[in-house]
């Protein structure tokens, strides 16, 4: 195979703009003259590569559960932690909600990427093309956004700094199991161009774009409006309210996001610090109003800066999954810290909050059509 599958013309999902795309050397990408997205990407062995990462991956992960993956010593007390038991500690504290988002980011639906991308690489190995391949290849796209496993492991390095300065903190196997799960999930994402297996299931020809018509911009622009203030309400509460409580001798001490970076600048953490403040503060704000710029924009019509403008929103949709550090450095603090009177730490109403305002951010990013940024017709609606 000297080349990868490519259609005479490709429409860009981004601006909608149709593209003569040529035929792709190893390593080659076409890009779209308009706005600048990559159309296609073309790797020699692509799917054996995919398969191989994604079967390493799996593998990683089922070794990252069974072992010791954090342990923590205060006060002559000892508490240790695997994967499936943090989830436990969670539920058996009731932090239900917490303890689902949690194992369903970081564990459920990364193994659930992965086994679609085995089963749909040893299918394109094979090239058979079974009924069902086609939703699975759906479920994977819309599952890979909500897959979170790296953005965990940042939130328990970040963890790890945080609680060095109470107690000491071993590091199991299991720990070791999930930086490896990480770095093969990565790559396999690397991969994975969605795009030459849309024309592989297609035979050649990918499905043409859902046109953009008045009623589909007009929809468009009033979920993002509506998603977009419900994110705004929900990061008052999200930084009004602690985000966790720490118990240290009986004595309970409430910590807000704000109140968290300004704790860790004081005790001289300040590469933590400025992450959380990133991450938690300036991200949620910056994406809510670069969105509601772009959908300004759409809604009035404007015609300027349409490059700049997408680059905004490409900028949105990539950094909004990694305000959810804040929230996974809680979820391994209460699950590691549970020392009864001693020190115990457990989380805040802040918590589902600031969860709820990602999750609200990424939809709307999602619900917002990019190619309205491209379109010369105005789109007036009232929220």
């Amino acid at each position: 195979m000297t080349s990868g599958l490519v259609p005479k013309q490709i429409t860009c999902e981004q601006c909608d703009y149709t593209v003569s795309v040529p035929t792709l050397g190893h390593r080659q990408r076409a890009v779209c003259p308009r706005c600048g997205h990559t159309l296609l990407t073309y790797r020699r062995n692509e799917a054996q590569s995919l398969v191989a990462f994604a079967f390493s991956a799996l593998i990683f992960l089922l070794l990252s559960l069974p072992f010791n993956f954090l342990s923590f010593r205060a006060s002559g007390q000892k508490h240790s932690i695997d994967l499936p038991g943090g989830l436990a500690v969670l539920i058996d504290n009731d932090y239900v909600s917490l303890a689902i988002i949690t194992g369903l980011a970081t564990l459920l639906l990364p193994g659930m990427v992965l086994l679609g991308f085995v089963v749909l690489s040893i299918a394109r190995i094979n090239n058979q093309r079974p009924d069902y391949l086609r939703r699975v290849y759906r479920a994977v796209c819309w599952l890979m956004p909500w897959s979170m496993a790296e953005i965990f492991l940042v939130g328990t390095l970040v963890s790890l700094i945080k609680i060095t300065e109470l107690a000491d903190v071993s590091i199991g196997m299991s720990f070791y199991a999930f930086i490896g799960f990480t770095l093969c999930m990565t790559l396999s994402m690397v991969y994975f161009d969605k795009n030459q297996y849309a024309l592989w299931l297609n035979d050649g020809e990918l499905p043409a774009p859902k046109p953009l018509t008045e009623l589909e911009a007009s929809q468009s622009i009033q979920r993002t409006w509506a998603l977009l203030i419900t994110a705004s309400l929900l990061y008052i509460p999200a930084n009004m309210l602690p985000i966790m409580q720490t118990e240290l001798f009986g004595k309970s001490e409430p910590n807000t996001i704000v109140g968290g970076v300004i704790s860790l600048w004081e005790s001289g953490s300040y590469p933590v610090a400025l992450i959380i403040l990133i991450a938690s503060v300036v991200v949620p704000v910056v994406k809510i109003a670069i969105l509601g710029w772009l959908n300004y924009s759409v809604q009035t019509g404007q015609l300027k800066r349409q490059s700049r403008r997408i680059r905004y929103y490409r900028f949105t949709e990539g950094i909004g999954r990694w305000s959810m550090i804040d929230v996974f450095v809680v979820a391994v603090l209460v699950a590691l810290i549970q020392l009864g009177n001693t020190l115990s730490i457990f989380p805040g109403p802040a918590a589902l909050a600031f969860c709820a305002v990602v999750f609200v951010t990424m939809i709307a990013a999602m619900t917002f059509d990019s190619r309205l940024i491209w379109q010369g017709s105005q789109h007036q609606q009232d929220v």
